[in-house]
């Protein structure tokens, strides 16, 4: 892994959310770190102040960066508007993401947070690549959660965003599609781990295995460094998940080994299919994850139902 950040005055979005959070409080503890967000949550706020993160309120569909030092060194987003209704999200997510490029276009090095719910859906085929053809694979969830139809076009938009960007103001750019986070907040297998202890099914794709690469935010922290120093113009696009893949069948059948639950599924085509990915770009750039997923899964055990840990 690379050497850590030091010294750098940094730029964050969605610092309030799961990804973002750790990330923001590790990284100001050698940096001058900026987090900005709408800061409805007071408490948040604190949690992040607490925490020597420097907050400031700013709406990204607007641009208003008056609150912020125009002197930054490095800009990380990781922000995401999913209020489900289309001129909103494309306005923070694309228009949003492209004002941010522009006030951060004097620093060393930007990262944009992009997503593998960027490729088109394929089933249970061979990992994706990053010249794989792009599409809609949370269209699934147009029914029953309206607040994530938005995403998988409006990350896609993102990134013409954030190519554009890097080519219009010469700013050196990587766009790391993120696969599964885990870790000390909400994700994911935290979620399956919830159902399980409800006695509730887990939903699968009807074509198992359901399978991902799992990454440890331990892991996303320290692969920023080198995702920075791979930033280029134009932009160098990277899968961004764990070296393991897993299948939500594989991870659950092992978190109920950890907690003495037998878990259930849940068979469905409104829910998504597999979105593993080849990580040999990633590789190449910034190394291979050091957590083990069993490792990981593990911890999230531990923080959410310590009493219950074989």
């Amino acid at each position: 892994m690379a050497v850590p950040l030091s010294g750098e005055k940094i730029l964050i979005t969605g610092a309030t959310g799961q990804v973002a959070n750790p990330v923001a409080k590790a990284l100001a503890r050698d940096n001058e770190v900026w987090a900005i967000a709408r800061f409805g949550n007071a408490r948040v706020r604190k949690d992040l102040e607490d925490a020597d993160v420097r907050c400031a309120v700013v709406d990204l569909a607007t641009g208003d960066y008056s609150a912020v030092p125009n002197d930054v060194t490095v800009g990380l987003n990781f922000a995401r508007a999913a209020v489900g209704e289309w001129g909103a999200d494309l306005d923070t997510n694309v228009g949003g993401l492209a004002s941010l490029m522009e006030f951060c276009r004097g620093a060393r090095a930007f990262l944009h947070c992009s997503s593998t719910a960027v490729y088109q859906p394929k089933g249970n085929t061979p990992r994706f690549r990053e010249d794989d053809p792009l599409g809609d694979n949370h269209r699934v969830y147009e029914s029953f959660m309206p607040d994530m139809q938005t995403y998988s076009i409006t990350k896609i938009a993102a990134e013409g965003a954030a190519r554009w960007g890097a080519r219009r103001f010469g700013l050196p750019t990587t766009i790391a599609r993120l696969n599964v986070p885990y870790g000390g907040a909400f994700s994911w297998p935290a979620f399956h781990l919830d159902l399980m202890m409800r006695d509730q099914p887990v939903p699968v794709y009807v074509e198992e295995p359901s399978e991902y690469n799992p990454i440890h935010d331990d892991d996303i922290l320290a692969m920023i460094p080198r995702m920075l120093d791979a930033a280029s113009v134009p932009v160098t696009t990277v899968n961004w998940g764990g070296n393991d893949v897993v299948s939500i069948q594989e991870w659950c059948a092992y978190l109920g080994e950890l907690v003495g639950v037998e878990p259930r599924f849940f068979p469905t085509d409104q829910t998504l299919a597999s979105v593993s990915i080849d990580t040999t770009r990633m590789e190449a750039l910034v190394g291979k994850t050091t957590v083990h997923w069993k490792d990981g899964f593990r911890r999230i055990v531990e923080a959410k139902y310590p009493d219950r840990l074989r």
